[in-house]
């Protein structure tokens, strides 16, 4: 779904929030991803890391994911672009935990619904990008009922230094709370990318604890198991942490913290 950053209190010169916004009294949540061609899951051998680009320019990497840096936005934690093949694995699945103070989320990648953000997902992973951080924000609107992760920063302005295009869903259901038929069903236990606008996919997710309806503009790129959701019932019951400004929100940061202590990817299943 389309929607404007929300007003935030980081640093002058802010970057891009990739966050929930509102709209209309309903609360939005910004997320994007990458479009990628459809292509095989065979890595192409000795790809450059990166394409010549002219003095000034961003980085891009030579693949059909290209991903490009940001300079603009520095990484919050150093991580280098990801690999980019010329044919992106696109068939299976990837199990991935979160292990976190609350318990387990265990979440299953889909290269299938979006190949170029699962192999950004993994690369992040392996490099411990998400070990050792916080999901700064949890919605508990009756339309939107999400956690949001990924940012070392603790901000929800921080990312990996680069962004990549979207590759949004185009099978979702129609939200049933929707009479005009615009958002789509971000059913329970759905995993997706958070982002500032089109094609601005970085390091954040959201994982959505009830049913949200959301335009179709965050892509879709895994679920949550039975034992993750588990973990995220117990975040959601604690609610959202008071302000002084409003003493029961229902957007902000959890009352009860949520720190991942690590991310790590289940190999040979």
């Amino acid at each position: 779904m389309s929607c404007e950053p929300r007003p935030q209190s980081a640093p002058i010169p802010r970057r891009p929030l990739r966050t929930l916004t509102r709209l209309g009294g309903a609360a939005l949540l910004a997320g994007a991803l990458l479009a990628t061609a459809g292509t095989a899951a065979v890595a192409a051998p000795d790809a450059p890391a990166t394409v010549p680009v002219a003095s000034g320019e961003p980085r891009v990497t030579p693949g059909p994911c290209a991903y490009t840096a940001t300079p603009e936005e520095p990484a919050a934690r150093p991580v280098p672009l990801p690999p980019d093949p010329r044919r992106t694995p696109d068939q299976g699945t990837v199990r991935v935990t979160l292990w976190t103070n609350h318990g387990p989320i265990g979440l299953l990648l889909d290269r299938e619904a979006a190949p170029c953000t699962v192999q950004s997902f993994l690369h992040l992973t392996r490099h411990r990008f998400y070990d050792r951080t916080s999901c700064h924000r949890l919605t508990a609107y009756p339309t939107l009922s999400v956690l949001q992760c990924g940012d070392p920063s603790g901000t929800g302005s921080g990312g990996p230094g680069y962004r990549y295009a979207d590759e949004l869903p185009t099978d979702l259901p129609p939200a049933p709370t929707d009479p005009t038929g615009v958002r789509r069903l971000y059913a329970r236990g759905t995993l997706a990318m958070a982002n500032a606008g089109p094609d601005t996919n970085g390091s954040q997710f959201f994982l959505v604890y009830a049913d949200s309806a959301l335009r179709p503009n965050y892509t879709v790129f895994g679920s949550v198991d039975a034992v993750g959701l588990a973990t995220l019932d117990r975040i959601a019951a604690g609610g959202v942490a008071p302000t002084d400004e409003d003493p029961a929100p229902v957007d902000g940061a959890p009352a009860l913290p949520v720190g991942i202590y690590k991310a790590f990817r289940h190999h040979g299943r």
